[in-house]
């Protein structure tokens, strides 16, 4: 799914209009016939138009629907800027001090051992 605001599959055929009309009693017979045949062979399909028959206004699912889309576009710039902050920022200074530091370290190694040896 390359549009977050399609929540359905592309192999389903039902778009937000057709689902109106179907609601509304305004489609079509064959319309009518392929929505309820999604229905029937569709669960998630089913539990949609069930749970969209439940409103009463037409104006309360579009509503819910922007306040959905709202949410989602809350939650998923929440988890980008959750992951950027998680992420190690590209800073020179700290690689050249660690660098530094075990350079100091290899260094005070070798002198050590080759003193010891005498």
């Amino acid at each position: 799914m390359t549009d977050l605001k399609d929540i359905l599959e592309q192999d389903d055929e039902l778009n937000t209009e057709e689902l109106m009309r179907y609601l509304q009693g305004n489609a079509s017979d064959e319309e009518r016939f392929a929505i309820e045949k999604q229905m029937a062979e569709s669960t998630f399909v089913n539990e949609a138009i069930e749970g969209l028959q439940n409103f009463k206004d037409p104006k309360q699912v579009a509503e819910y629907v922007e306040q959905l889309n709202r949410q989602l576009q809350k939650q998923t710039t929440k988890k980008a800027a959750r992951k950027n902050k998680r992420k190690l920022k590209d800073e020179n200074w700290l690689v050249i001090a660690i660098l530094a530091i075990l350079f100091l370290c290899i260094a005070g190694y070798f002198l050590i051992h080759f003193y010891s040896k005498k």
